[in-house]
């Protein structure tokens, strides 16, 4: 288990560093576009894999390898930590606060919609 979770957070801390790269080059850095995007879409997922694996019993190594290795490396809440702290240090305040609220209420929402979605291939 343990090296289906590391060669799949591999590759999750590549496909982030991916988008994130994608999102300052299109959006700049005037705010963390790419953090979010990471984790409201990890959020989607996560939801979406939660509601198959177990509908489906997935076999534990699949579940644990796309859930906490591949998941666990594609989202961050360190980044959205860090990045969040440097907003308010430099007085960005509201966008720091924008950060905040766009990354809690969204990623609950972006669960519940994934969750919504892999019922519909499990009905």
């Amino acid at each position: 288990m343990l090296w289906w979770v590391m060669l799949a957070g591999g590759l999750g801390s590549g496909a982030r560093y991916l988008v994130g790269l994608w999102a300052f080059e299109r959006m700049g850095s005037a705010f963390p576009f790419g953090t979010l995007i990471v984790n409201l879409l990890g959020c989607f997922m996560l939801g979406a894999v939660a509601h198959l694996a177990t509908a489906s019993a997935w076999h534990p190594e699949l579940r644990g390898a796309v859930a906490i290795g591949f998941l666990g490396g594609f989202t961050t809440y360190s980044s959205f930590n860090q990045e969040t702290l440097a907003l308010m240090s430099t007085g960005a305040t509201s966008t720091a606060l924008t950060n905040i609220g766009i990354t809690l209420a969204g990623g609950l929402v972006a669960a519940w919609l994934g969750m919504l979605i892999a019922r519909q291939f499990t009905a």
